[in-house]
């Protein structure tokens, strides 16, 4: 499985044609304490950049972009009950959704794990 990361500190880690997206670690810091997540339906149709998901903190609420074109298959229904799983695990359980990628080319555009922590260290 491949991980990469956008300017906006969305992640998607790809395994065959599934891609599996949250927020960095980077992002869920700046965010604090999240309250609320609201996570895209299955089937919806989803292009590269698209505002999909919706994630509220006790700072502020900011859309979440996919880093990829495709169709979403699942949400992750346990943030509806426990947000909090976004701040305790942002890169593992507290994923948003997974969606089947329609162009695998699109993740030339993003940028690996060591090219994202010297973004990040730029910040």
């Amino acid at each position: 499985m491949s991980r990469y990361y956008t300017e906006d500190h969305e992640w998607v880690e790809v395994d065959g044609d599934i891609g599996t997206v949250g927020i960095s670690e980077y992002a869920q810091g700046q965010l604090g304490d999240i309250v609320f997540v609201e996570t895209p339906d299955e089937g919806k149709e989803v292009s590269k950049g698209d505002d999909v998901a919706v994630v509220e903190s006790v700072k502020a609420a900011s859309d979440v972009y996919s880093p990829v074109s495709g169709t979403v298959i699942e949400g992750n229904a346990d943030l509806a009950d426990n947000p909090a799983l976004v701040n305790e695990d942002p890169e593992g359980e507290g994923w948003f959704f997974k969606i089947t990628l329609n162009d695998a080319g699109e993740l030339e555009s993003l940028m690996d794990e060591a090219k994202y922590a010297a973004f990040v260290s730029k910040l």
